[in-house]
């Protein structure tokens, strides 16, 4: 562990060195965050503007899903974007061989090689978000401490959708395209889940687990979920996680090497 660790500092401070080197990228990354969520924060006021409520969820309330919500997107531009989109450009130079020769988990390589701080605007704007929610509605700090739970659940839960779907890349070479449906389909967790049909609800619970990792968060803040759903988060992220190690394991079977 303690190996897998330095390497870990290592590969983060060379790659935060190296994009440094680009700094007008974060005062980019940073306009473009704020654009995305002044979007975010427009839609949602076209719900409310007309005194028009989700069920069960006010103003504030409905800002603690989406303060969830982008620091979720924080959470993939800082580290899955960089790392996990690159799966599909090696295999199809042939580097992925190098990856799979060092004496190191390929799944931990190709994880968390790299790390890209043009994420960190969508953090900080996150946080802000739940901050002035949470002063509205009088949270107490006990509670963000312990949505932090749920959301590290859904944090792994998105990394493990996102590594398969990167892994599929040995049959079916060029995934960007899927890779921007999954991401198309996790800007539905911007909003709580009563905002949709129930059928909607169903698909964003059970087939791709959106509440999972916006909506269930933001209940743990407001003080309504149940441990139940807490417990449901872990169980389903420990499952994803295993199921994209074996997963991984699987499809390198059919990996054909470059020098092959």
């Amino acid at each position: 562990m303690g190996r897998y660790l330095r390497v870990l500092l290592q590969f983060w401070e060379t790659a935060i060195a190296a994009e440094l080197e680009y700094r007008i990228n974060f005062v980019i990354a940073t306009f473009s965050s704020l654009g995305s969520l002044a979007g975010s924060l427009f839609g949602l006021f076209l719900f409310y503007r007309a005194d028009y409520t989700f069920q069960g969820w006010s103003w504030a309330e409905a800002l603690i899903v989406l303060g969830v919500f982008t620091i979720l997107q924080g959470f993939a531009g800082t580290l899955l974007s960089p790392n996990l989109n690159k799966i599909v450009q090696q295999v199809q130079d042939g580097t992925l061989d190098f990856v799979l020769l060092k004496p190191i988990d390929s799944q931990y390589w190709l994880s968390l090689r790299t790390v890209s701080p043009w994420g960190i605007p969508d953090l900080v704007f996150g946080l802000i978000i739940l901050t002035y929610a949470g002063s509205e509605l009088g949270i107490p700090l006990w509670r963000f401490a312990i949505a932090c739970i749920p959301l590290g659940f859904g944090l792994f839960s998105l990394y493990s959708l996102w590594f398969m779907l990167g892994a599929t890349s040995i049959w079916f070479v060029k995934i960007y395209n899927v890779t921007e449906v999954l991401r198309g389909l996790l800007e539905a967790g911007r909003y709580p889940m009563v905002a949709y049909p129930v059928a909607y609800r169903f698909f964003f619970t059970f087939i791709i687990p959106v509440a999972f990792l916006t909506t269930i968060p933001a209940e743990a803040v407001l003080g309504r979920t149940n441990w139940v759903w807490i417990v449901a988060s872990g169980g389903l992220a420990i499952a994803l996680f295993f199921c994209s190690r074996l997963f991984w394991r699987f499809a390198l079977r059919f990996y054909t090497s470059a020098s092959s």
